[in-house]
């Protein structure tokens, strides 16, 4: 019985795990996040802050994370028109993970410089 337990605990844990990652997953939507959230805005200027990235992969990126309500994209009804991004207010809960990953980062590079 308990190694029932322990299965059920285990998978507990591996299917909202999963869930997130199948969401955040991959080499590109953090860096977009990260990006907007510092304040990059228009298509170009998030392209230009992520090295390698391109435009027919932001595009799928930028519109994967509105899907999940990261990210909102707003049209100014201008000649030209203009479109910008913003994180969702739904995107903050995701600093403190990112923020735990840069740590977890910096500090696996120091232990495999060792």
């Amino acid at each position: 019985m308990a190694q029932k337990k322990i299965h059920c605990d285990c998978l507990d844990t591996i299917k909202p795990v999963r869930d997130t990652l199948d969401v955040i997953n991959g080499k590109w939507k953090v860096p977009i996040i990260i990006s907007v959230g510092v304040g990059n805005e228009r298509f170009t200027d998030i392209q230009e802050s992520i090295p390698g990235i391109t435009p027919k992969v932001l595009a799928k990126e930028l519109k994967d994370l509105e899907q999940h309500k990261l990210l909102k994209r707003i049209i100014i009804d201008e000649y030209p028109i203009k479109i910008s991004y913003q994180l969702e207010p739904y995107a903050d809960t995701l600093t403190p993970i990112i923020y735990a990953l840069k740590d977890w980062g910096i500090n696996h590079k120091k232990k495999v410089m060792e």
